[in-house]
């Protein structure tokens, strides 16, 4: 997510999901310029604040968003500018806690229609983080 400063996430691409979704806590909306804006925190480290960035962008909508288990919950969406695959997409994200999922953020089906084939049968295709990221990372596990 290089517009917001986050050079990497570990992302699961999820065709069941329609939306795209990240994980952000601290979530606070207010209005600049008479539009609606929210600012947030990602941690893009699972179980880590130590890459910890600070967020602020206009809302671009607010949609209910159903889970696997039938819940449903109102979420402010953003636009991010996303590089899945070394191709770089915009996308319509969600902001949601995934504290207790295993990847920070969800690649739903709208982003993926921007070009992308998904091969079930294949996992953890993307790159991983650079080394100065996880040396971090296991610093702090």
């Amino acid at each position: 997510m290089p517009g917001i400063g986050v050079p990497w996430v570990k992302a699961k691409i999820d065709t069941g999901a329609r939306s795209s979704a990240l994980h952000a806590f601290g979530v606070t909306e207010f209005e600049r310029d008479g539009g609606p804006w929210v600012s947030f925190i990602v941690h893009p480290l699972q179980n880590s604040a130590r890459d910890e960035v600070e967020v602020t962008l206009p809302v671009h909508d607010r949609r209910l968003v159903r889970s696997s288990s039938g819940h449903a919950q109102r979420r402010i969406v953003v636009l991010l500018d996303l590089v899945v695959a070394a191709r770089p997409i915009t996308a319509e994200v969600t902001l949601s806690n995934r504290d207790r999922m295993g990847f920070r953020m969800l690649i739903g089906r709208e982003a993926l229609r921007q070009g992308f084939l998904v091969d079930p049968g294949r996992s953890y295709l993307g790159p991983r983080p650079p080394k100065a990221i996880r040396r971090r990372h296991r610093a702090t596990g």
